[in-house]
């Protein structure tokens, strides 16, 4: 019941609101979620912004990339395929065919959930993790399940990641 469920979201994700703009924005969305490098690029700039915090910035934008191994090791274990929809293939490419979880999900939430303990306003990111996780079964790449359990995968990544220097 849920596998069906989890279908016919994807289905319609895939199948309705879509156009030449949001299909863009989502492609774009895609693009700096890749790698977890949108948050590596962050946890720099606001380690510039606030030296203060800097080694915190740090380690929270590194959990970007992080994240993307630490989800590539599960997505071996798991071994879910790429949803596939007849007659609406995925916009956009992946560098494997595994599915579950979402590494963009994981590293995105894992990140703004690291920077979040870094400064209360950084939660104002969790709007740009949700933009990117929800794009990817938007453009056909991964089942909404996969996405959820990206989010849950790394806001518990966020939450036991260490903000600095062990002593």
């Amino acid at each position: 019941m849920l596998a069906d469920l989890d279908r016919r979201v994807l289905y319609a994700m895939r199948t309705r609101g879509h156009g030449r703009v949001p299909e863009t924005i989502a492609r774009v969305l895609g693009k700096i979620g890749e790698h977890g490098a949108i948050w590596l690029a962050l946890g720099i700039l606001f380690a510039l912004i606030d030296p203060a915090n800097r080694w915190e910035w740090l380690f929270a934008g590194v959990l970007g990339p992080v994240g993307i191994v630490l989800n590539f090791l599960v997505k071996l274990v798991v071994k879910r395929p790429r949803p596939q929809i007849p007659g609406h293939p995925p916009i956009g490419g992946a560098p494997s065919s595994l599915s579950f979880p979402s590494a963009h999900a994981t590293s995105s939430f894992a990140a703004a959930t690291a920077m979040t303990r870094v400064d209360d306003t950084a939660a104002l990111l969790f709007i740009l993790a949700f933009a990117i996780a929800f794009c990817r079964p938007y453009l056909g790449m991964h089942y909404p399940s996969d996405v959820i359990a990206g989010a849950i995968l790394g806001t518990i990544l966020g939450l036991v990641w260490p903000l600095g220097l062990v002593s």
